[in-house]
């Protein structure tokens, strides 16, 4: 019989890649919070974090397929704050209701994948040159858009909600836990009890089937640290007011990427491409089709991170994306998406968002100097390449 701490150090090693953010992540939120003499994980400073990252995790999201692919888009950042100034523009100054703004906002995002992707796929652009002039194109877009005023303050309380406002609670429960948002907590805890039963059900259906399943003790253990991670964050989330509307839309993109990604042939063609492009070809995958349908997604995620950021700051301003493109980038690297292709995963990706606002929003809160928060983030992400490099080497 082999020991629980075998079955634990043969686990870590063979999903070393899936894991490594999370460690990385908790330890980072531990000593923050050491730092910060617990102010770090305040539920009002876990709530502005969650809320931080909306608008860099579905970037993030978006560009784990595009590297999946072996592609890049460095066009994300300026195309999201440009898309978003458009959204305020139509509101402020042509009268556009929010629904209306956000879905021409969508729309133009996902024209500008769908040309992005049109010159990579059937031109043969190299998609780091395509993409490097759609960044300087939105730039410029950017600034043209909001020159006249240099911010345009967006008074649509619909709109500014996305970015600002929470789920109400259950009416009538006011005496009842009354320091807890019970909406939040009802929700969070179906969410845990749910993925707990799901995983179990999944289990039985592998061994019935005779697929190969991790140890017992293994998985008793990977369930309770999944419960208690979504648990500690329910109750510092209802702790404040409950869960925004922003994590709810990311929740709602994650769960349909992931969906694609790892259930249907879309998302299994999309990895065959990632992996071996020659391959998918010769074995009847369209890859300029899959290609142009990453890229018109990538579009899409840089219209809705747009709103998000426009929503969150109640405005447009002529710095909108800045950098955001690197942010999500190192956000998937960090995730575990592989520079080779073939390997990414968008669930870690956003948790790879999430380590990158973490680190910021610490390093603020500490006040750590600008230029020294840029070389730290820029080691972090070095490190996660070493990283990948390290362990595509040894899966070798």
């Amino acid at each position: 019989m082999r020991t629980f701490l075998e079955h634990l150090k043969t686990f870590l090693k063979e999903n070393v890649r899936d894991y490594a953010m999370f460690i990385a992540l908790l330890a980072i939120m531990a000593v923050f919070s050491l730092i910060s003499q617990g102010n770090f994980l305040a539920p009002v400073n876990i709530s502005n974090l969650v809320n931080q990252t909306g608008y860099l995790g579905v970037l993030s999201i978006g560009v784990t397929l595009v590297i999946v692919i072996r592609e890049i888009d460095l066009s994300i950042g300026f195309l999201s704050g440009f898309l978003g100034a458009i959204a305020a523009v139509l509101m402020k100054f042509h009268g556009f209701s929010a629904l209306a703004a956000i879905l021409i906002a969508l729309s133009l995002g996902t024209l500008a994948g769908l040309l992005n992707g049109s010159l990579v796929a059937f031109l043969g652009v190299p998609s780091f040159v395509a993409t490097l002039a759609g960044w300087l194109a939105y730039r410029g877009a950017l600034l043209m858009v909001t020159s006249g005023t240099g911010t345009i303050i967006i008074n649509n309380n619909t709109f500014n909600a996305i970015g600002n406002s929470f789920i109400p609670d259950i009416p009538g429960l006011s005496n009842f836990l009354p320091q807890y948002h019970k909406l939040t907590l009802i929700l969070g805890i179906s969410g845990v009890v749910f993925i707990v039963l799901s995983s179990i059900a999944g289990r039985r259906r592998n061994i019935q089937r005779g697929f190969d399943v991790m140890p017992l003790d293994i998985f008793i253990l990977q369930l309770i640290f999944i419960s208690g991670l979504l648990l500690y964050f329910t109750f510092k989330l209802a702790a404040f007011r409950g869960i925004s509307w922003t994590l709810v839309i990311v929740l709602i993109v994650t769960v349909i990427y992931s969906f694609v990604t790892s259930k249907t042939s879309l998302g299994r063609h999309i990895y065959a491409v990632g992996g071996n492009p020659e391959a998918a070809e010769l074995s009847g995958i369209e890859v300029k089709k899959i290609k142009l349908i990453v890229f018109a997604s990538m579009g899409f995620l840089s219209g809705l991170s747009g709103i998000l950021f426009a929503s969150r700051l109640q405005s447009a301003t002529t710095t909108a994306g800045t950098l955001f493109e690197l942010y999500a980038i190192a956000g998937a690297y960090i995730g575990g998406v592989s520079a080779a292709g073939g390997v990414g995963n968008v669930v870690n990706s956003l948790v790879g968002a999430f380590v990158m606002t973490t680190l910021t929003n610490g390093m603020n809160l500490l006040g750590v100097d600008i230029s020294l928060q840029y070389i730290i983030l820029g080691i972090v992400l070095a490190l996660a390449v070493i990283f990948d490099v390290a362990t595509r080497r040894r899966g070798k």
